[in-house]
């Protein structure tokens, strides 16, 4: 909307906000953070902007839905510091972690297909054997302790404490030392609940998804978490697009 602007042409800063529907204090800020180039001045010392700046401003609002605001605001930075190949760099970078997520998902995927229908088990034991570590082994085929658990998916044991505390995991407690005992099931569900945090999941809809798994005996409610995954994905990277168009044409803009 703002590219019939005429280079020449001097815009206030309501003009340039009212075009994208801002504040005229969100312009400013934008104009402080490195997000536009420096506004001209009158000779009272009002700012005064020009179709650059509009383009700056159009380029910053199309890379935040793919990049975040965060990303999005160094892009420009850079871009405006004259740093055109650390602008690259960066929207490098968002592509990667885009990959990634992609990747992520698919091993969820992939994951979901081994997946038994959650049935109820016997309280078990923990054998009182001792392992070369002076503890005792945890019985039954799979099941693991905390700190091995949590070594297998990278995170620390205070995030698995933590998920048992919300419902995503449902530890029995071995009767001799009362460590935390996690059998096939649990190990699943801790994986899970690693790959859809990952995902974005916040720990309140995994808890959920993993309870109406257990209660349903089936994987729909997580299957429908995927689909919705996947579509956020497909609409971040259309955003990606979307953005990099825009940026070319401020790029071309500042020559």
């Amino acid at each position: 909307m703002g590219r019939i602007l005429q280079s020449g042409v001097r815009l206030r800063p309501i003009d340039l906000a009212r075009r994208h529907g801002l504040s005229t204090q969100a312009v400013r800020n934008y104009e402080e953070a490195g997000i536009l180039p420096p506004a001209g001045r009158t000779p009272t010392g009002y700012r005064t902007y020009t179709s650059l700046h509009a383009g700056a401003l159009r380029a910053f609002l199309a890379l935040v839905p793919g990049h975040g605001h965060q990303m999005a605001t160094s892009i420009m930075r850079a871009v405006n510091k004259g740093a055109v190949d650390e602008a690259f760099r960066l929207i490098d970078e968002s592509h990667v972690q885009l990959l990634d997520d992609r990747r992520t998902l698919q091993t969820v995927e992939s994951a979901l297909r081994g997946l038994r229908p959650i049935t109820a088990s016997g309280p078990g034991t923990a054998s009182g054997t001792g392992t070369a570590s002076g503890h005792p082994a945890a019985s039954g085929p799979g099941a693991t302790f905390i700190g091995p658990l949590a070594e297998r998916l990278g995170i620390r044991p205070a995030t698995l404490r933590k998920w048992e505390r919300t419902g995503l995991l449902r530890p029995r407690r071995d009767p001799l030392t009362g460590y935390r005992v996690y059998d096939e099931a649990d190990v699943r569900d801790a994986r899970l609940a690693h790959q859809l945090r990952r995902g974005g999941y916040p720990l309140e809809q995994i808890a959920a998804l993993i309870s109406q798994m257990r209660a349903a005996g089936g994987l729909e409610p997580l299957e429908s978490a995927l689909r919705d995954w996947h579509g956020r994905l497909s609409v971040r990277g259309r955003a990606m697009l979307t953005g990099a168009a825009e940026l070319e044409a401020y790029l071309r803009e500042c020559g």
